[in-house]
């Protein structure tokens, strides 16, 4: 039986998790469900799976939560702040914890589990791409497992030699795919009037809007290009994105003698969540079987440069090194919040996004206080540069 924390149980990775724990009760255990504010989805999950310790970042969140499960005789104890967020996945009793807290937000409490040596199964970009060196030397540090969730890091892992040492010396390069989003083929002079409407209607998953958003740009697989940096050792100039619309093959691993190794299967997260759970074993993830001679083909081109701006900043971050890779994912989700709230023009996050790199991007920042800190003017850049560019 192993234990488990799920940060950020009630957005769509979590709530994915939660399908497939549902599978395997023999096997697992939730021992703590944590949240920034979501009461109302909490209470649920915890009536269902009964974890020891339900946690909210809100406190009045939490204190709406602490009644509601009091009136229903439930015995799961609420904690409330960032802190307690830390706490659960540090806890000495899990084995793994589920960092899948959107935003930085997410970042603290991944690296606890980092440093207490647990099984990460990493779903939250944040934490290497603003944190990378920092969180790769805390899972070095804790003697922990570190698994990624994202489908396409998930597909190279699968992809890669068993032994890590062989990595850089058996790989020619990577390559994430993507789907392209809903404007894979749009005109792009006829992107300046997308609605966040038309942003999040992605065409092959079911995702948050902040993450269907960065789809649409393609600066998901930007930040996607600096974990791959991170995760697997490869310099920028090894990793290469292709778009592939039909979400089947979900990465690829080319080696020095020619072989190109891959993973396949329906888009469902539920598949690499399963993966990080049972490694190195497999289990069943509730996804659908690939059928190949249904799909019929399958599509690649490289992404074209005038539709998708966004995607050189990550080689741009990657180059100028300090706390460019921080700056960028923060520029970005000031954008992207603005774009959603109807104050900027799609176009408008690239342009955003890239003023605050060429501003900040050379600014060093070489621990987690420095970081943050960086994050917070990052972030204070890019409103200005919004507020320039409203509507």
């Amino acid at each position: 039986m192993k234990r488990i924390t799920i940060l950020g149980s009630t957005g769509s990775i979590g709530r994915s998790t939660l399908e497939v724990l549902a599978l395997h009760a023999q096997g697992f255990e939730v021992y703590a469900l944590g949240a920034r504010r979501s009461d109302d989805v909490l209470l649920g999950q915890c009536l269902r799976f009964a974890p020891r310790y339900a946690v909210l970042e809100d406190a009045q969140a939490a204190s709406r939560l602490q009644q509601a499960l009091r009136e229903r005789g439930a015995t799961t104890e609420v904690l409330a702040g960032a802190g307690a967020l830390q706490q659960v996945a540090a806890e000495p009793q899990v084995d793994m914890v589920m960092a899948a807290i959107v935003g930085a937000a997410g970042l603290d409490s991944a690296l606890a589990a980092a440093r207490a040596g647990k099984r990460v199964l990493l779903a939250n970009k944040e934490s290497l791409v603003v944190a990378g060196e920092l969180f790769m030397r805390a899972m070095r540090e804790g003697g922990g497992e570190l698994l990624p969730i994202d489908s396409e890091h998930s597909a190279i892992l699968q992809s890669l030699p068993e032994r890590r040492e062989r990595w850089s010396e058996d790989v020619r390069e990577i390559t994430l795919t993507a789907s392209g989003g809903p404007f894979r083929a749009a005109d792009p002079h006829s992107l300046e009037h997308i609605t966040p409407d038309q942003a999040c209607a992605h065409p092959n998953w079911s995702m948050g809007r902040k993450i269907s958003v960065d789809s649409a740009t393609m600066m998901n697989k930007a930040l996607e290009v600096i974990e791959a940096h991170h995760l697997f050792g490869m310099p920028a100039q090894r990793i290469q994105v292709l778009i592939h619309p039909q979400s089947i093959v979900h990465s690829m691993v080319t080696y020095h003698d020619g072989s190109v190794m891959a993973q396949l299967g329906v888009p469902d997260m539920r598949t690499p969540i399963a993966y990080g759970l049972a490694w190195p074993r497999r289990i069943a993830s509730g996804s659908a079987w690939l059928d190949l001679a249904r799909i019929g083909r399958l599509d690649f081109e490289h992404p074209d440069p005038a539709r998708f701006p966004g995607l050189r900043l990550a080689y741009e971050a990657l180059d100028m090194a300090g706390g460019a890779c921080a700056v960028l994912n923060a520029a970005n989700e000031v954008a992207v919040q603005a774009f959603l709230d109807g104050g900027l023009r799609f176009t408008d996050i690239h342009r955003v996004n890239a003023r605050t790199l060429e501003r900040l991007g050379r600014c060093r920042a070489p621990e987690l206080d420095a970081l943050l800190d960086l994050d917070e003017r990052a972030r204070r850049e890019a409103a200005a540069q919004a507020r320039a560019l409203a509507r």
